[in-house]
């Protein structure tokens, strides 16, 4: 039984140990379609995301701390919340305020950074990457293999590699584009729990709004 407890003990301070505030190797950019979100969910919680005047292609869903195998999140932090005008800030490249608060809470307090340091960082990286301008002019629904999306992000970012990059798709739509980044925002492979890559052929694609 005392080994038992021992073992118990020892897991729980390296749990603890793996959620320091900084603590991580690399960040994951995931950046969001609007329009594939908005009809999955966005539409039916009345998000002003998904109103039709906002024009929202790729938003910035998070900049989240990740390890080789792994993430931390919630991290106990001393650090200051943000206030709401830092939240309302991030509104142009993150739809809501609501989602920036979330995504500060869930990963920014394990980036180590103060708030408005860790938006700052967000919005370089958000903007670093070129989203493909192609996917914006878009008149009506199309069906395409995830496999384009990725080229087309390849083909406008030449800094970019396939192990550094993948798509995601959620009920049978193009979902997020995650991009791994060193915590200098210089893109580095991925590693294998990263990786989602959607194989679908015929993956729908709605314009933007």
């Amino acid at each position: 039984m005392r080994w038992l407890i021992l073992l118990c003990l020892t897991g729980s301070l390296a749990h603890a140990e793996g959620e320091r505030p900084g603590a991580f190797d690399y960040y994951v950019l995931s950046l969001s379609w609007s329009p594939s979100w908005c009809a999955l969910s966005g539409d039916a919680q009345g998000s002003a995301q998904c109103d039709g005047t906002r024009d929202f292609g790729w938003v910035l869903h998070g900049l989240w701390p990740q390890n080789t195998r792994g993430y931390p999140s919630y991290c106990h932090s001393p650090l200051p919340a943000p206030s709401r005008a830092m939240t309302n800030d991030m509104v142009d490249i993150m739809g809501t305020s609501g989602s920036a608060w979330h995504q500060w809470k869930k990963h920014g307090v394990c980036s180590g950074l103060e708030a408005a340091d860790y938006y700052a960082l967000a919005r370089e990286a958000y903007v670093r990457i070129k989203r493909p301008a192609a996917l914006r002019e878009l008149k009506k629904p199309v069906t395409l293999p995830a496999k384009l999306v990725e080229e087309a992000f390849i083909k406008d970012n030449p800094e970019l590699e396939p192990n550094m990059i993948t798509i995601t798709c959620q009920s049978g739509r193009i979902q997020e584009a995650r991009i791994c980044l060193s915590k200098a925002l210089i893109p580095v492979p991925c590693g294998s729990d990263v990786v989602r890559d959607c194989t679908l052929n015929d993956a729908l694609l709605d314009p933007v709004r």
